[in-house]
């Protein structure tokens, strides 16, 4: 049976906030969907699943959850809370059982552009912001790119280190959206972890931001999720 969902749950990554949504918030709303905007503390990766099942808890029926990024695992432990209905990932890791935000970058390959992320301080990483534009945000006007650059959220290590128990995607419905031009996450890794957890896979040309420089194309595939059957 094929009902609309109305509920739809936004996932942001490391490095930013959920502001980055306001675009597509705006497109949802727009149809009459409820959207709400996760904020992840980014302590750990326990703490981000917390903050997202604590606004799962509070909706009054099934939700599409979308994640970005580190976002993706995110959801793929917290999509096992009974509200959700299917998981949108947008250029996002997809971890199996067992698996971390390392596990899969430790399997990107080496000799493709390399996210420039700085050492560790204290426990917390940040990109280098001369450098932030190319890899994360090439696709958005200078100004806006310079912005995300000069707000960035640090995020701390141990979340990337945090392991997924019970992969949500095994038993709920999964949506992908491939940033074809994408300096953080490599394309091929994308489309992989797509094809892993079986996802209806779209893509769209866009850097890492693809959420902010095409919502359209993020909205449609949240749309679709939101009408698929289950």
């Amino acid at each position: 049976m094929s009902t609309q969902i109305r509920n739809v749950v936004l996932v942001h990554g490391g490095f930013v906030d959920g502001s980055g949504w306001q675009a597509v918030h705006r497109l949802l709303t727009a149809d009459g969907l409820n959207v709400t905007a996760v904020q992840n503390p980014t302590l750990s990766l326990d703490g981000d699943v917390e903050a997202t099942r604590f606004i799962l808890d509070d909706l009054d029926g099934p939700a599409v959850l979308v994640g970005h990024s580190y976002g993706g695992a995110v959801i793929t432990e917290a999509g096992t809370h009974d509200n959700v209905a299917a998981l949108v990932y947008i250029a996002a890791f997809a971890p199996d059982k067992g698996e971390s935000v390392n596990t899969l970058i430790s399997g990107f390959p080496t000799d493709g552009p390399q996210p420039p992320i700085l050492p560790p301080r204290a426990g917390w990483l940040f990109l280098d912001r001369s450098k932030f534009a190319g890899s994360f945000a090439a696709d958005l006007p200078a100004a806006d790119a310079a912005f995300l650059a000069d707000s960035q959220v640090p995020w701390n290590v141990a979340a990337l280190g945090g392991v997924v128990t019970e992969p949500a995607w095994r038993s709920k419905p999964a949506f992908y959206l491939v940033a074809t031009d994408d300096h953080m996450i490599p394309p091929p890794a994308q489309r992989t972890m797509a094809a892993r957890v079986g996802a209806v896979t779209t893509e769209a040309i866009g850097s890492h931001a693809v959420y902010v420089s095409q919502p359209g194309a993020v909205a449609d595939l949240i749309r679709q999720a939101a009408n698929t059957d289950r």
